[in-house]
């Protein structure tokens, strides 16, 4: 897709690992964002995905792919110093091949530690993506420390996912205020739009005749779907008729299906690994609340919350865990409430106090789609993105 102004004459290489169909909010975002963008002006370079070449083919995006994991980010590491030799190798002819301006880096560690060593090597500019979590584990690291802080001072500048994210920089006195732009996520408010009750679909998930309390998320720690597990047999003595639908996929999947089992939750619990995106937006549409219960743990935090987005664009209420940006993706105490997510009898509270309120949760999900769509719409975005790039040419 080609949309957006004319970028000057900049071509940009967009490195990242998470892209779709690789699902994530990230990776989500980034093509919403750079698939709006003059498609001649852009190239991705992304990780192998075993369903990559279908996607791409798809899509008039330059999309290129090659391995883009490694358990190990360090410099120290023979594993890891391998992974950025290769990679800066490949980045570098990637740059001569398309001609390309400016590498814009999915995260600090380890996108933008490939780009600043490229650029030591050929003086190219780049610019980083914050999402919160990425620099608050690496500051737990003295290596990866130490490596953020060079990669953000040879930075023409950072993209922080919300204010939230750019707090922790300048906490963790990675950059200074002038090199730091909030641009939150966005969503397309033509796609995740509110629909009526569909009763076909509704059968089709198992959902007829059930309070359907739906999150969207990698299965992981941070992201709380353990502690609203744990919320279930308190929700359910006053709803009986709740059921939670867990949509993702992470390396949690084998504690939930534990515990799922453990507190005998088969009939009131969906852990939906697999999944389309029409069916994903079809959740949205068809559930009855959205809740996002993240939680710090250590310093990994919900840098923002790009599904909060969503839900509401398709005009639901939404509850999120006090952690991170999430209080920046709502209307608090209009469109949603934020609440402690760490301990799962204060998310039955909340749950069941809103589903005891049907008229309360409409009314809520029709200030979040005026909320999104006045805020938060990607043509918004895009534009504030491209004045952005354009303005640091």
């Amino acid at each position: 897709m080609t949309g957006g102004r004319v970028m000057g004459n900049k071509r940009i290489l967009l490195l990242t690992e998470n892209f779709p169909p690789t699902s994530g909010g990230s990776g989500r975002w980034f093509w919403e964002l750079y698939s709006r963008l003059p498609s001649e002006q852009v190239v991705v370079l992304t990780n192998e995905h075993i369903d990559g070449p279908l996607y791409d083919a798809q899509t008039s995006m330059r999309i290129l792919r090659m391995p883009l994991s490694c358990p190990e980010w360090g410099l120290k590491s023979w594993q890891g110093l391998k992974f950025y030799i290769r990679t800066v190798w490949q980045l570098r002819r990637l740059v001569k091949q398309y001609e390309i301006t400016e590498i814009h880096c999915g995260r600090v560690i380890h996108e933008g530690v490939s780009a600043y060593l490229l650029s030591l090597l050929s003086g190219i500019d780049y610019i980083c993506y914050v999402h919160g979590e990425d620099v608050e584990t690496a500051a737990t690291s003295g290596e990866h420390n130490l490596m953020v802080k060079q990669v953000c001072k040879r930075a023409s500048y950072l993209i922080c996912n919300s204010q939230n994210s750019a707090n922790i920089v300048t906490r963790l006195n990675y950059a200074p205020a002038h090199k730091l732009n909030i641009l939150h996520p966005g969503v397309d408010c033509e796609k995740f739009v509110p629909t009526a009750l569909d009763a076909n679909f509704r059968a089709k998930m198992g959902w007829t005749d059930k309070r359907v309390i739906l999150t969207v998320g990698r299965l992981q720690k941070r992201k709380g779907q353990d502690r609203m597990i744990e919320a279930m047999p308190q929700i359910l003595s006053r709803h009986p008729d709740a059921l939670y639908a867990v949509i993702g996929s992470g390396e949690c999947k084998n504690e939930l299906e534990a515990s799922v089992k453990t507190l005998k939750l088969e009939a009131s619990v969906q852990l939906l690994s697999e999944i389309s995106d029409a069916d994903m937006i079809a959740c949205y549409q068809q559930c009855d609340l959205f809740i996002l219960p993240n939680r710090t743990i250590d310093n990994d935090i919900e840098g923002f919350g790009m599904v909060l987005v969503e839900a509401q664009s398709c005009g639901k209420a939404v509850v999120a865990g006090d952690s991170g940006g999430t209080k920046e993706t709502m209307r608090i105490g209009q469109s949603g409430l934020v609440v402690d997510c760490s301990d799962a009898a204060n998310i039955a509270d909340t749950v069941n106090t809103l589903l005891s309120d049907p008229e309360q949760l409409v009314e809520m999900g029709k200030k979040g789609r005026e909320h999104v769509i006045q805020e938060l719409d990607w043509r918004a975005h895009v534009e504030k993105a491209t004045a952005l790039f354009e303005g640091r040419q």
